[in-house]
């Protein structure tokens, strides 16, 4: 019952109200230290009251429950160093890390919990000492499989084609080796060697990501943009693109050039994953995210329809005409995608002026001219720029996220000879075996003082400076000097309130 009582005291709007009463029934509890501590019983979901202030986002609560955990090691004048428990927040040894409960959160308000000690300082050591030069280790290797992936697919094996044609329109020249064939030079042995380390990454790939979707949960795993969920869907899929392709390989089965092509382009995609290690690039993956899963989707279903009935309409209009003087929408399946193309202005209008074009024609156009370039773009340009100004009024946040989700991800996939464990062993300092941070800050006693006053005397020097203003704005040019004096008499007069503040401040500096 206690236990209930601590959950349900976080989740109270009154946090005020909900330390003191946290603080009365922690003074009941009889153990008070181990296992069997209120505050160390989780809920149905797995959530101490101290995880669970986290994924709520009461920072409130949560420096208070931080305040009755740290441990003041010494003091000298402003100077002070203090030891932070981290057992709950260090990800290193839970399987449930805290800092993945706020990063995988909804709630905004949890992530400026990233910004309090110690959690700043603890993701500061770990991505400083470990994550930033694995990450960028693993974007240069990743860089250079995709080279190697690349370098397999331009020079796969081909063979002239020795068939007839069965129309004018075919032209194919080349055609796919058999497996027989395709493995008998020098070249082809060299080729061989790189198809080895795609596929060798691509099942390494799959065996990292599905324990880490067994953990989660697949809707969690993929639906959350901060932990880099649609780059979870490229790279499997990509992975699933070169198992098939290898299947095609080995079966001499026509059409590998399909999910080859496929492979490449989710495989090049994902390099845009590891912009979220530096800080200038790592918003612009979640604005992309964003705009890809939000703004487009959403167009696409207009765009869809415009597409389908203008498509239509043009290839209604051409059907009766010869496909040699205008073949663009000589078929159903090259008007839909002359009409995609026309869509998104990637090319002009197209006209044969050597004869004469359906006048139906002209009049189409000019109503999808208007309804596709005019209209339904410029919407959607206006869509993407709300998202770019929603998300870089949080990009600090967003990086700070990123950067745990990303520290979070490599301190699980790495060996533990490769991560050492961050922090202090509380038994160097008799605490027992629980883990701190040391923290060393520079405490000033006056500082919120002044910084009351300051805020005050700031608001009545705006107050009388802005009816100065106003007065200097009647007839400036001819009462200049009268306004000017009534200026600084009006300062004068204000100096009983505001100077005697500011005075106040300057001897306690």
């Amino acid at each position: 019952i206690g236990n209930t009582v601590l959950h349900i005291l976080v989740l109270q709007p009154n946090k005020t109200f909900a330390c003191h009463m946290y603080s009365l029934i922690l003074s009941y509890d009889r153990n008070k230290e181990g296992p069997g501590s209120l505050e160390l019983i989780p809920n149905n979901e797995g959530l101490t009251p101290f995880k669970l202030a986290g994924v709520e986002g009461n920072t409130v609560m949560f420096q208070y429950l931080m305040q009755k955990r740290k441990q003041n090691l010494w003091s000298f004048g402003p100077l002070t160093a203090v030891l932070y428990d981290i057992t709950e927040i260090d990800s290193w040894a839970e399987d449930q890390s805290f800092l993945e409960l706020i990063v995988s959160t909804k709630k905004r308000e949890a992530r400026q919990i990233l910004d309090l000690t110690p959690v700043k300082e603890l993701v500061s050591l770990k991505w400083n000492m470990y994550g930033r030069p694995y990450f960028c280790f693993l974007a240069l290797f990743y860089i250079l499989y995709m080279v190697c992936f690349t370098m397999c697919c331009v020079y796969r094996p081909l063979k002239p084609r020795t068939g007839n044609k069965t129309s004018s329109r075919d032209n194919t020249v080349y055609v796919q080796k058999m497996l027989q064939e395709s493995y008998v030079a020098y070249e082809d042995e060299l080729r061989l060697v790189g198809e080895l380390i795609t596929v060798i990454g691509a099942v390494v790939i799959l065996v990292l990501e599905i324990p880490d979707i067994l953990r989660v949960g697949a809707a969690k795993y993929f639906g959350q943009t901060i932990l880099g969920g649609p780059f979870h869907i490229i790279v499997i899929t990509y992975a699933c693109m070169i198992l098939v392709t290898m299947v095609m390989r080995l079966t001499s089965t026509n059409g590998e050039v399909v999910p080859m092509s496929f492979a490449l382009v989710l495989g090049w995609c994902n390099v845009m994953y590891f912009a979220r290690g530096f800080q200038m690039l790592g918003p612009f993956t979640i604005m992309i995210q964003k705009m890809i899963f939000g703004d487009l989707m959403r167009f696409c279903w207009l765009m869809a329809v415009v597409i389908l009935g203008f498509a239509s309409a043009f290839y209604i209009i051409f059907q009766t005409e010869n496909p040699e003087n205008l073949g663009q929408f000589y078929n159903y399946p090259m008007s839909l995608f002359t009409t995609f193309e026309l869509f998104l202005t990637i090319i002009d209008g197209p006209a044969n002026y050597d004869v004469d074009l359906p006048f139906m024609y002209s009049v189409v156009y000019f109503a999808f001219a208007i309804i596709a370039a005019l209209l339904m773009l410029n919407l959607l340009i206006a869509m993407m720029g709300d998202t770019h100004w929603r998300v870089a009024h949080e990009q600090d946040e967003l990086w700070r996220a990123q950067v745990v989700a990303t520290t979070v991800m490599l301190e699980r996939k790495l060996p533990r000879c490769l991560w050492p464990r961050s922090g202090i062993c509380g038994r160097e300092y008799g605490l027992g075996d629980r883990w701190y941070l040391r923290v060393e800050d520079r405490v000033d006693p006056n500082k919120h003082k002044m910084m009351r006053y300051t805020e005050a005397f700031k608001a009545q020097d705006r107050d009388n400076y802005d009816k100065g203003s106003e007065k200097l704005e009647i007839n400036r040019d001819t009462l200049y000097k009268k306004e000017l004096s009534a200026l600084s008499l009006s300062r004068s007069t204000s100096r009983t309130s505001s100077h005697r503040g500011w005075e106040i401040l300057r001897r306690n500096t």
